[in-house]
């Protein structure tokens, strides 16, 4: 398995200066269930499951991996980042990935956009998909 050593860094600097127990407060980021309920989002949780995400993706402005840079991501129109060979599912989808999209997409990517070259099978729990959401916002300012 592959360690983005940045990331790592950040992750150990940031325990080794927090205070014992803190932690960020829940933040609303706009997404709700399929029964409508608002879910909040945990930055701090969201970079442990991003992660996952990790081996495609990186959080930093203008840094494609496998998979376009996240950074910026809410707002941002499907496709959009030059220079990156999208699948024409995602290029032509005319998806504007906002936080609800978003969350929608993680449960189910291959469901949403037919023909994505993103091969990664989704995240099933609604919380972890709203913490993704949550760090990569906190993180794309």
């Amino acid at each position: 398995m592959k360690f983005n050593r940045l990331a790592l860094t950040a992750a150990l600097a940031a325990a080794f200066f927090s205070v014992p127990g803190a932690k960020a407060a829940p933040v609303d980021i706009g997404v709700v269930d399929d029964g409508g309920k608002a879910i909040l989002g945990d930055a701090d949780h969201g970079a442990i499951v991003f992660h996952k995400c990790m081996v495609c993706h990186s959080i930093q402005a203008g840094v494609n991996h496998i998979g376009p840079s996240l950074h910026g991501v809410v707002g941002r129109h499907s496709g959009s980042i030059a220079n990156f060979h999208y699948s024409a599912a995602n290029k032509n989808s005319g998806i504007v990935w906002t936080a609800q999209k978003i969350f929608v997409y993680l449960q189910a990517p291959q469901k949403m956009v037919p023909g994505t070259k993103m091969t990664f099978p989704g995240l099933p729990a609604a919380q972890d998909r709203a913490d993704v959401i949550a760090y990569l916002e906190a993180n794309s300012k």
